[in-house]
C-alpha cells in the first residue's frame, strides 16, 4: 500500500465555506520507470488554463483530453482506486483546486528503475519543472515526471523560491519578447541606421515585471535602436519599474479619464509606438494599447485570454491596419536559457 502525503488545494469560496486553502492526504505517486519523483519545495500560485503548451521540441508527451479525465484519473493504493479528494467548498466537485501550482521547484528523491545511471540528474538534484501537458498539481509533498526531459536543473546560486516563478509567468514573457524580436528587427531595418523601435510594456505583475527585465537584457546592445516604456497599473509596479533607469515608465490611473490616459502614455513614449506588450488581460487594456499603437504596429498578449479578446477587437486592428498577436508559453529550451540567465544574474530574479 503507498504511502499518504499531503497536497494543498486552494480554492474559491463556496456557498456554505468562507476557507479559501484545504489540506488533504493523497498517496504517495509511483515512481514512473523513465521519469523521477520530486519532493516538492515551493509552488507558485500561477493562473494558467489547462491547455497544451508550446512543446514543439518534445517528442514525447503525456496528455489528458480534458481536465475532467485528469479528476477522474485513477491514483490506485494497493488493488483499491482512490479517487482525489472532495472539495469541501464545493460539494459535488473532487479537487476543485483554482490554483494547480504549476510552478514547481524541488529536489529530485527518485529516479525510475528504467533511468540509465549516465543521465545528468541524479537523487538529489534541484530542479524546476517544465509544466508540460498532463503536469499533476503541484501542491503536494511529492510530484511525479513521466521523463526527465520535463526537468531543469538549476545552478546553487539559485534559490527554489526564485525557481519556482520561471516555468508559466517568466517563460511566456520571455517567449513574448522573443516573438517580438522579429518585429524589431524588420521596423529598424525598414528605417534605417537612425531608425528607433519604441516598445510598450503593460502591466505591473509578475509577467510585466519579467517582460521588462528580460527585454531590457535582450536589447542591451541595442539601447540606442530600442525604447522601452513601462505602462504600471500599480504602485508597486511604477517603483519596481524605476529601478531600470533606461525604461521609461508612465502611470496607467484608473482614476484618469480615458483620453488623458492614452495622452499620457503618447507624451512618455514620444509619440505612438510600434509594438505593445499587453499583459493587462482586459478589453479595457487592450483597447488602451491600440489606442497607443501606431498604424501598422502589433500588440502581443496571452493565448489564453485571446480568445475572449479577439472577436471584440480583430476588426477594430484590420480598420487600423494594426496587428494581436496571441502568444503561448515558451518551450523547454527556453526554460533552459532563462534558467541560465537568472542564475548567472544576467536578468534579475524576483526577491
Amino acid at each position: 500500500m503507498n504511502k499518504l502525503c499531503r497536497q494543498v488545494s486552494i480554492e474559491s469560496p463556496g456557498p456554505s465555506m468562507k476557507d479559501c486553502v484545504f489540506s488533504f492526504e493523497v498517496p504517495v505517486p509511483d515512481v514512473p520507470p523513465k521519469g523521477a519523483r520530486i519532493r516538492v519545495v515551493c509552488a507558485g500560485a500561477c493562473y494558467r488554463l489547462r491547455r497544451s503548451p508550446s512543446i514543439s521540441s518534445i517528442s514525447s508527451v503525456s496528455s489528458t483530453s480534458s481536465l475532467s479525465s485528469e479528476i477522474s484519473q485513477d491514483l490506485s493504493c494497493g488493488s483499491a482506486p482512490v479517487l482525489p479528494p472532495q472539495s469541501p467548498a464545493h460539494h459535488g466537485l473532487r479537487d476543485g483546486a483554482l490554483f494547480p501550482g504549476y510552478e514547481v521547484a524541488g529536489i529530485v528523491e527518485s529516479l525510475g528503475a528504467e533511468v540509465e545511471e549516465n543521465e545528468e540528474l541524479r537523487v538529489g538534484d534541484r530542479v524546476v519543472l517544465y509544466p508540460y501537458e498532463g503536469v499533476p498539481h503541484g501542491y503536494a509533498e511529492f510530484i511525479i515526471v513521466p521523463e526527465l526531459q520535463y526537468l531543469v536543473k538549476i545552478p546553487d546560486s539559485m534559490s527554489l523560491s526564485v525557481a519556482a516563478m520561471l516555468p508559466t509567468g517568466a517563460l511566456l514573457a520571455m517567449n513574448t519578447v522573443f516573438k517580438a524580436h522579429e518585429y524589431v528587427q524588420n521596423i529598424l531595418q525598414e528605417r534605417g541606421d537612425d531608425g528607433l523601435c519604441k516598445i510598450l510594456i503593460v502591466g505591473t505583475g509578475g509577467l510585466a515585471l519579467w517582460a521588462m527585465r528580460i527585454a531590457a537584457h535582450h536589447y542591451q546592445s541595442m539601447k540606442n535602436k530600442v525604447s522601452l516604456t513601462v505602462a504600471s497599473l500599480k504602485d508597486e509596479g511604477f517603483l519596481l519599474a524605476k529601478e531600470y533607469k533606461e525604461v521609461n515608465v508612465v502611470q496607467w490611473n484608473e482614476d484618469l479619464y480615458e483620453n488623458q490616459i492614452i495622452e499620457r502614455t503618447k507624451d512618455a513614449c514620444d509619440g505612438t509606438v510600434d509594438i505593445v506588450i499587453d499583459f493587462g488581460t482586459t478589453s479595457r487594456s487592450l483597447h488602451r494599447s491600440l489606442q497607443c499603437l501606431s498604424q501598422g504596429g502589433v500588440v502581443f498578449i496571452s493565448s489564453e485570454v485571446a480568445e475572449k479578446l479577439l472577436p471584440k477587437f480583430s476588426r477594430r486592428a484590420e480598420e487600423r491596419k494594426q496587428c494581436i498577436k496571441p502568444v503561448d508559453m515558451g518551450s523547454i529550451e527556453q526554460l533552459r536559457q532563462l534558467v541560465l540567465l537568472v542564475g548567472t544574474g544576467e536578468v534579475q530574479g524576483m526577491l
